[in-house]
């Protein structure tokens, strides 16, 4: 397993490192006072950063080879440094248009919709003019078996009736948020439940589209994106609309979730990094009782477990990538699952000690740690929870050891 980069790839790293410390660190003030004084609306630093991004050819990086010509040519394995250094600063993915749920949504349009979908609404999203969100979470059912959903999605004629209500749907609250993909039931009876659901275009601005709040993560309401709740009240959109064809909405989500999961955890490596790049700081330049935190036992044993942690975290997360990208993504389903599980909970440990090395300043406003911790502890159910991913992790592993003993 040869994780060296590429000559190219080593060039991207220095370069959004290079943007990250020019554009995304000195303007993280501004941005959170332009997201105060208009919370829904796209911060004017963002849009000024995402033209600079995208004219240095840092943009779109995430879209894998496979998806032809809009695609810049990376694996996944060297996108994972990219995804990393991304992961920072809570904002930055959407500067080089890498951010989630748009970055799920493209890879769904380009692998499952017709031209025509695509020229409607990928083309614009690949440029970065729009956001979307991604509905299929609602607060009724246990949304993480999937089959529970039970918005209905009803043809009537030459269009499709859709009723329900989702909750947190990331991104649905920005005011430029123009498109959801919708999951629900267009065959409720199928008695195969996996052929029960189908997945469908709405233009936000449909008649009966109503966004009844942003739900907020430990406080947050992680403004301009937001978690909306939605009810849909007799949304009537064309046949045309549908994705793929009636019953393939599962098989959809599945094909979605797999990378989305493993840039999540990229972006996790990357939070967990600079909270330990943090910690070190804070531990010298912090004097306590006579001498810098640095001196203390267990700062040290804090920083030295964080840095281990990290490490084996990274390792994984470039394997499980390097088998998305030799083998495909269900093949790799399993260390997809592992990483997911190990990746959310490995960042909230290192972030915690970070935020204990430096006190009550810790959980504050002023450094980014509170608010990261948020988001990763959210991180733990978003694309399954730990449990989903253990339960079908240790029955997987346990039908090869029974084949194998065979």
């Amino acid at each position: 397993m040869d994780f060296e980069y590429s000559p190219k790839v080593q060039t991207l790293i220095q370069e959004v490192k290079d943007f990250m410390d020019e554009h995304i660190y000195p303007n993280d003030a501004r941005f959170h006072q332009e997201v105060t004084e208009n919370p829904w609306q796209t911060p004017a630093i963002l849009q000024e950063l995402k033209v600079k991004a995208r004219e240095q050819g840092l943009w779109n990086l995430f879209l894998p080879l496979s998806y032809g010509s809009h695609s810049p040519g990376l694996t996944n394995l060297e996108y994972a440094p990219l995804a990393e250094e991304m992961g920072k600063v809570m904002w930055a993915p959407e500067v080089f248009n890498c951010a989630a749920p748009d970055t799920g949504n493209m890879e769904v349009l380009a692998k499952y919709a017709n031209e025509a979908q695509q020229k409607q609404w990928l083309a614009p999203l690949l440029a970065g003019e729009i956001r979307s969100a991604f509905a299929m979470t609602e607060p009724d059912v246990a949304s993480s078996d999937a089959t529970n959903i039970e918005t209905r999605i009803l043809r009537d004629g030459n269009d499709y009736l859709i009723n329900g209500r989702k909750f947190y749907i990331s991104g649905a609250c920005r005011d430029s948020c123009e498109l959801l993909i919708v999951m629900g039931k267009t065959d409720p009876d199928n008695p195969n439940r996996h052929q029960q659901q189908s997945q469908i275009l709405v233009p936000t601005n449909t008649p009966g589209v109503t966004i009844v709040r942003p739900m907020k993560v430990f406080g947050y309401d992680d403004a301009p994106e937001g978690h909306a709740e939605i009810i849909f009240k007799n949304v009537r959109v064309p046949v045309e609309n549908l994705i793929l064809g009636e019953g393939r909405g599962f098989e959809i989500a599945q094909g979605r979730l797999g990378p989305g999961r493993i840039h999540h955890c990229m972006r996790s490596v990357g939070a967990a990094q600079r909270a330990l790049d943090l910690m070190c700081k804070r531990a010298n330049e912090r004097i306590a009782f006579g001498k810098p935190l640095s001196k203390q036992q267990s700062v040290r044993e804090d920083i030295a477990k964080s840095a281990c942690e990290i490490e084996q975290v990274r390792l994984l997360t470039l394997k499980a990538a390097q088998k998305m990208d030799t083998v495909g993504n269900k093949a790799a389903k399993d260390l997809i699952s592992m990483i997911k599980i190990v990746a959310p909970n490995m960042a909230l440990a290192v972030i915690d000690r970070a935020i204990q090395i430096h006190g009550a300043a810790g959980v504050s406003q002023d450094h980014f740690l509170a608010h990261m911790y948020a988001g990763q502890r959210c991180l733990r159910l978003a694309d399954g929870p730990d449990q989903v991913h253990m339960m079908q992790l240790g029955r997987n592993l346990a039908q090869q050891a029974f084949t194998n003993k065979d």
